[in-house]
């Protein structure tokens, strides 16, 4: 630690709080029950509490009121910053989980909101956590590290300063932070916005009306436009081992937009089916289902793997005609084809799925080819766009992180 400022001193907790007090009132008074749930994450944050009578809570919860400091002591909540003040409580009482510290400053000695700026910081908490004793997933700090944690400690009125300081400034950052958080669903709207243009034929209105001839767009079914088949099932007790193993995708694989490839498996398929199942740049791909959110989702494959299949939740559509642009149908399967695959799916409790002929009725709107293809490319273009603001509110949050804990080591410093 640095050495402190000028007029500052150390004292050990244990001589400016006392630890876990009990209270005493009478059975039917109303208090605030605060579970660990109830306690936030950020400095700013107000607990949680429900009312309840002092009889049903005074028992084998920790006791504490208005003005004392919460600190969450179990893994993973105190790693994950749950502490607090409490405020408001019914009638200035309450009781919560006993796995709270409860930290109440005494006359004179320590502002709770400085104790509370100190319990976030993250000299704090990375000394704490090395200190942490139990078994895996029940770890705790102890009592005798916190009591004896050396606080650097400001006069009382400049404690009281650094508080209010960093109220203020802690506020501006939890609002930029929320505003940032505003921004992903409106990237998601906007991505879908511009396949929802895209495939009504929005995205090319002034390219159609710039051209001598237009070309009409036909309505047509998958089924026409591509060979649809099922992938290959994965049965270890039909497997030959003398058939060649090649990597395959599996619905996990298959992601919507996207092919993830960070976990591909293997399998062997028969010599006389290998050639038909492996997967040619441009096929679609297509799942079967699963959970609601996976039915239909699918990509395009890009060659990203030599020699590769699917497994046979898995549907590969390949077009007829090279003409034809892979992305525009696989896109029109991920925004508009959506509202048909659902409404065509079979459906139980939990699961969905789709089969093949009903796959293969999947209605298109198709664009002639040339139309198709600039589609495709103003799509990726403004994909582009959302995809570097995506990365800019990434450098953004990133900043934002990092600000909290910057603030908090400079109070502490004496630089606020």
């Amino acid at each position: 630690m640095t050495a402190h400022p000028p007029g500052w001193s150390a004292a050990p907790l244990a001589d400016l709080i006392t630890l876990n007090p009990k209270t005493e009132a009478t059975d039917s008074t109303l208090v605030g029950f605060v579970p660990m749930q109830g306690l936030g994450t950020t400095m700013g944050a107000s607990l949680k509490f429900e009312p309840k009578k002092w009889l049903d809570v005074k028992k084998a919860y920790t006791h504490f009121a208005d003005g004392d400091v919460l600190l969450a002591k179990i893994t993973p909540c105190f790693e994950n910053g749950k502490a607090g003040i409490a405020r408001s409580l019914p009638n200035g009482l309450g009781a919560g989980s006993s796995e709270f510290f409860v930290c109440r400053p005494k006359s004179g000695a320590v502002e709770a909101r400085y104790l509370l700026a100190w319990f976030n910081t993250e000299d704090f908490r990375a000394r704490a956590e090395t200190q942490m004793t139990g078994s895996v997933g029940h770890k705790r700090v102890p009592k005798d590290f916190v009591l004896g944690e050396a606080l650097p400690l400001a006069p009382r009125n400049e404690q009281r300063r650094i508080a209010d300081k960093l109220d203020t400034v802690l506020a501006r950052v939890d609002a930029c932070r929320e505003r940032l958080n505003r921004v992903t669903p409106l990237l998601k709207r906007f991505r879908q916005s511009v396949l929802d243009a895209g495939m009504a034929g929005l995205l090319t209105k002034d390219w159609r009306e710039s051209k001598r001839t237009i070309d009409p767009w036909r309505e047509v079914v998958l089924g026409d436009i591509a060979d649809v088949i099922g992938g290959v099932t994965k049965d270890s007790k039909k497997q030959n081992l003398s058939d060649e193993e090649v990597p395959y995708l599996r619905v996990a694989n298959v992601q919507r937009g996207r092919i993830d490839l960070t976990e591909l498996k293997s399998i062997r398929v028969p010599a006389s089916r290998l050639a038909g199942l492996l997967l040619r740049q441009g096929d679609v791909l297509f799942c079967e289902g699963g959970d609601l959110d996976k039915l239909g989702r699918g990509w395009i494959w890009e060659g990203q793997v030599s020699r590769c299949s699917f497994q046979n939740h898995v549907f590969r559509a390949r077009l007829h005609d090279p003409r034809d642009q892979p992305k525009y149908i696989s896109w029109w399967g991920n925004s508009r084809g959506l509202s048909y695959v659902v409404g065509a799916g079979k459906q139980t409790t939990n699961l969905a799925s789709i089969n093949r002929t009903m796959l293969c009725g999947l209605p298109i709107s198709l664009p002639p080819p040339d139309e198709q293809a600039e589609i495709v490319r103003r799509i990726e273009a403004l994909l582009g766009l959302a995809e570097r603001l995506e990365a800019r509110l990434a450098e953004a949050n990133s900043a934002v992180g990092r600000l909290t804990p910057s603030l908090l080591a400079k109070a502490f410093r004496g630089e606020l």
